[in-house]
Parts: C-alpha cells; sequence; structure tokens
C-alpha cells in the first residue's frame, strides 16, 4: 500500500497534542491521586484512567477508523489488529512511581502501522520533556535531536534494568549487574526511551508487556538503537492481550545490543 505522508504527519501532531493536552492533570495529581491494585498485581489511578479516555477522545474524533488499545481501558481476552493505524496508550509508566510521589513516569503513546510501532511520544514527567520521533522522522528529546550512544561498552556504562519476577531468570540478571552500571527508575518506557536520547547505554529488561515498549521502540530504532527480543519475536503486533507473556529484550546501539543479548542468553536457563 503507497503511503500517504498526510496521513502520518497528521497523526503525529494530533498525538503529540493530546499527550500534551494530559500534562497538567498529571502534574496536578503527581503524588496525590488515589490508586487500587488490579488483579495482575499492578497498581491503577483515576488519573490513568481519565488520561486514556481524554487521549482516546481527542484521536477518536480525528481518526474514527484507527483502532485505540490501552492497558487500562481493554476488557475481555485478545484483540486483534485489523486497521492499518492502532495506537497504543499505557497513560502512565511507572503508576506506582506516580502514586508515592517519586517523579519516574511517563505518558506513552505509539502509533502503529499494519502492527508495527512507527512513531512513539512519551512525555517524561521528572524533566518535563516531550520525547517523540520514528524512523524516517528522527528522534527529539524536547527540542534536541538525539542518538544513542555510541561509546564502547563498558564497566561504567549505565544500563536501565529491572530484575526479572521469574527468578530462574537471575542468573542472567546477574550476568549483566555483573558488567555494567544500573539504574532502576521504575519506568520501563524511561529506561527505552534514555536508550533513544544517548542518556543511558542499554536497558534490559525481564518483565514488560507490549504496551510499556510500543512508543519507546521507534524512538530507539530512530535514533539509531536496537531492541532485541529475547524471548520470541513481538512484531508486527497481530493481536492486544492484556493477559500476554512477559517480554525479556535488551536494547542499545548495535555493539551494545550485541553484548547485552550475549549475557543474557548465557545466563538464561
Amino acid at each position: 500500500m503507497s503511503r500517504d505522508p498526510a496521513e502520518l504527519t497528521s497523526r503525529i501532531e494530533a498525538a503529540k497534542g493530546a499527550v500534551l493536552a494530559e500534562t497538567g492533570l498529571l502534574h496536578r495529581e503527581f503524588g496525590r491521586a488515589e490508586s487500587r491494585w488490579k488483579s495482575d498485581g499492578t497498581r491503577v489511578t483515576a488519573v490513568d484512567i481519565a488520561i486514556s479516555e481524554n487521549i482516546f477522545r481527542a484521536l477518536r474524533a480525528r481518526f474514527g477508523g484507527d483502532q485505540l488499545f490501552s492497558e487500562e481501558l481493554a476488557e475481555g481476552g485478545p484483540t486483534a489488529l485489523t486497521s492499518r493505524f492502532a495506537w497504543v496508550l499505557d497513560p502512565i509508566d511507572g503508576t506506582n512511581n506516580f502514586a508515592l510521589g517519586i517523579p519516574h513516569c511517563a505518558i506513552s503513546l505509539a502509533m502503529v502501522e499494519d502492527g508495527e510501532p512507527v512513531y512513539g511520544v512519551v512525555y517524561d514527567f521528572s524533566r518535563r520533556v516531550l520525547m517523540h520521533g520514528g524512523p524516517g522522522f528522527g528522534m527529539f528529546d524536547g527540542e534536541r535531536a538525539a542518538r544513542v550512544s555510541t561509546d564502547e561498552p563498558n564497566p561504567e556504562t549505565l544500563v536501565g534494568f529491572h530484575s526479572p519476577a521469574d527468578k530462574s531468570l537471575m542468573p542472567a540478571a546477574d550476568a549483566v549487574l555483573s558488567h555494567f552500571k544500573i539504574r532502576g527508575l521504575g519506568s520501563a518506557t524511561l529506561h527505552l526511551a534514555y536508550v533513544a536520547a544517548g542518556l543511558f547505554g542499554g536497558a534490559v529488561d525481564f518483565n514488560v508487556k507490549i504496551w510499556d515498549l510500543a512508543a519507546a521502540i521507534p524512538l530507539c530504532r530512530a535514533a539509531g538503537g536496537e531492541v532485541v527480543f529475547m524471548n520470541g519475536e513481538q512484531l508486527p503486533m497481530r493481536t492486544f492481550d492484556l493477559k500476554m507473556g512477559r517480554i525479556v529484550y535488551v536494547a542499545g546501539a548495535p555493539p551494545m545490543a550485541r553484548r547485552l543479548a550475549a549475557l543474557v542468553s548465557a545466563g538464561r536457563p
């Protein structure tokens, strides 16, 4: 199918506007919003729901044929992706942090074309910066054009990291811990987005779902980085399923991604 650039650019501008429109709510309710625990052990607040509803209302008014998926609004079982364009939203990635008054959290919105995330919009709460981009468009950390770090992997390299819930994967985690400096922000979106911005040299996670990564994947790819799935290819997306299995992935500039993948592979059972 031939691509009309206007189809993408109109959606990109709408996505940035929809996310920016919710930042005031995010800042007003920071550390104040009441929360509850869902059946899957994750936290949700009324702000998560409100941001999802508001962003989807804005997108639906412009692009009525697009599918809309949010971690907080999906119901029932797996839903097939049937439209050319779809949106994957994590209204607050890092809800635990947000509810407790810890500033590392983000609004994460991905534009998906034929199952592939092609543009991401991430509002970094702690830095008050809108990160956005995708292959063919570049990666922007606010107004700054950004690239992944091309420094040779070394013991001083910062790696965004989330330890595995499955303790059989601890040897793989230990392999990463023993080679690099670790930063755990409590937001998988920010870990990968910071790789794209050149702030982190790499990222490793053993527990994420596709909505945690969908917006940051095109950021990383646009910035010259690679995202390597270690337990089965996740893209193109065919379904959106809240009960999907956990994703294990590594990311960084190509040499860093290869190094992290080798360490994780060597440590896996």
